[in-house]
């Protein structure tokens, strides 16, 4: 379903939006003019057609304009073969009007003839005799321009007439049988209406000069040169304002536009269909997206190694292991393992609250140059393989809305912030803590025991009686068992304390990874994502646009 003006120009407007100070500024700048041009247009007389009658000096531009109207209106002749001012006739309300004022006012057209409806000569300018006032009518809501030449010598006369060619509704383009195929008309004038198809009319004049062979050779040849430059559907026919051949054709073919009432929409939205192609074709093609996992995944860790989490995930390791010691080591040296300092503690980073995780910077070496480089570099490769196939402007845009000086303070925050280690005991520790104490408690008691049947046997008292347990006094059992039963217990806990802290060491590389990725989400990927959308959205809503 073709959209209406209102909303292609809601699109258009929609993708400049998105473009803001991304695409050309002379595209920008003439897209709005169009757009400007199309919303003025729609607020003035939907009732009236603009035909703009626009051909180069010489080529009888005016005096078909006077065989249209069948008046005498445009003036004509060797002392005055330029016409430097429009001149307006509108046919069957007075050009004072509030419509046809308005319009007027907007086209900047002083000059300005009514006509009734009706057979051409009815109007104020009185009857023209000949051949030209016969066959078809003008019809209510008419506006027909006659436009200043648009060779003419004089700039402010070509300035008019370029004006009026943007705000016509239809557009007749006077050739002759000399100047129909200038380089100047179809490269400056026809050309950039391609896509205008059906509201431009190419009429052969003169024709009454050229025999009837001639006549369809020039013919076919100018619809050639139309088809070149784009407008391979525009009507093309052939006419004589000295014989009013053709003229019946050209006035039927006026009457019909301004009784269909289309022809506004066509124009304009052929104009909107323009400028969003050139919109469309300034965001390039679609970017190649393919490698953006790869990329994402460098970029972590490339932003890992700047952030030191190689240090850190060491570090929460060795820290395990040393914290898993002092809770389940053999009490008598399990002091030792605490005179070793804690690698946590030593980067500031030692289990706390988050309150005051918020507060702390590590104590993390700084990144290196060759890591600062490594983690730019990847940033710029990560922009590259999102934005691949973008254009340079687009690129250029989200990399200056990378704020990669603020990447180390951020990535220190996020290790500093990150929960590495439990702040209470692991469950297993109390009890291997406890079991520890018990046999230590067994072993003093044993040695406490023999302690004493010694020295009851250097005071030369009577031995007591020791039980035996298994192959042993009960004191002897109490006291080897305890300290062997405690350095295995110790020596155990020493091995699932080693295989706990790389469990631990991977948990905080993945906590880590986490706090990365959110610097790296909120500093590099949203930016990008941000204009990847940005660009979409102009993408899309220009082709929307620019679509039938």
């Amino acid at each position: 379903m073709s959209l209406t003006l209102d909303e292609r120009v809601a699109a258009l407007d929609a993708a400049l939006d998105a473009g803001d100070g991304r695409l050309p500024a002379p595209l920008v700048t003439q897209t709005r003019d169009v757009l400007a041009r199309v919303r003025e247009r729609a607020g003035l007389s939907a009732e009236h057609t603009v035909v703009a009658l626009a051909g180069a000096t010489g080529s009888g531009k005016s005096s078909l304009f006077n065989a249209l109207v069948g008046a005498d209106l445009a003036g004509t002749g060797v002392q005055r073969p330029t016409t430097s001012h429009p001149l307006a006739v509108v046919v069957g309300d007075a050009p004072d009007g509030d419509g046809p004022s308005r319009l007027l006012d907007w086209l900047e057209v002083g000059r300005r003839h009514a006509l009734a409806a009706g057979r051409p000569g009815a109007g104020d300018g009185g009857a023209r005799a000949g051949a030209d006032a016969r066959g078809a009518r003008l019809t209510d809501g008419l506006v027909l321009l006659d436009l200043p030449d648009h060779d003419s010598v004089v700039v402010e006369h070509r300035v008019r007439a370029e004006r009026l060619v943007s705000r016509a509704d239809l557009l007749v383009w006077v050739v002759d049988p000399q100047k129909y195929a200038d380089a100047a008309l179809h490269e400056r004038y026809l050309r950039p209406l391609a896509g205008h198809d059906d509201v431009v009319v190419l009429v052969l004049n003169q024709a009454d000069r050229l025999s009837a062979g001639d006549v369809d050779s020039v013919l076919a040849d100018l619809r050639r040169l139309a088809a070149a430059d784009g407008l391979e559907r525009a009507r093309v026919l052939a006419a004589s304002a000295r014989t009013g051949d053709g003229v019946d054709d050209l006035r039927a073919l006026v009457a019909q536009a301004v009784e269909r009432r289309e022809a506004t929409n066509q124009r304009f939205g052929a104009d909107l269909r323009t400028a969003a192609r050139g919109v469309a074709e300034a965001c390039g093609p679609e970017p190649r997206g393919r490698r953006r996992d790869v990329a994402t995944d460098r970029l972590l860790d490339a932003l890992e190694d700047a952030a030191g989490v190689p240090t850190v995930v060491t570090a929460v390791r060795r820290s395990a292991v040393r914290r898993a010691g002092a809770h389940t080591g053999w009490p008598p040296v399990r002091w030792l393992a605490r005179l070793r300092p804690d690698p946590l503690r030593r980067l500031h980073l030692a289990p706390r609250s988050a309150a005051e995780a918020d507060l702390t910077r590590t104590s993390l070496p700084p990144a290196g140059a060759a890591q600062r480089a490594t983690a730019a570099t990847a940033v710029r490769d990560h922009a590259d393989a999102v934005l691949a196939g973008a254009p340079d402007t687009w690129v250029l845009a989200a990399r200056a809305r990378l704020d990669t000086a603020a990447l180390p303070d951020a990535l220190d925050h996020a290790v500093a912030r990150t929960p590495l280690l439990p702040e209470r005991p692991v469950w297993w520790w109390r009890v291997a803590g406890a079991l520890q104490w018990l046999l230590l408690a067994a072993a003093v008691t044993g040695a406490l025991w023999l302690g004493g049947i010694a020295l009851l046997a250097y005071l030369q008292l009577p031995d007591p009686v020791t039980p035996v347990w298994g192959p042993a006094p009960a004191p002897t059992v109490l006291l080897v068992g305890g300290v062997l039963a405690g350095l295995l217990v110790a020596a155990l806990g020493a091995l699932a304390g080693r295989w706990g802290a790389r469990a631990r060491a991977r948990a905080a590389r993945r906590r880590l990874r986490a706090s990365v990725t959110e610097v790296a989400q909120r500093l590099v990927l949203t930016p990008l994502a941000a204009e990847t959308d940005a660009l979409a959205t102009c993408r899309r809503q220009a082709a929307r646009a620019a679509g039938r």
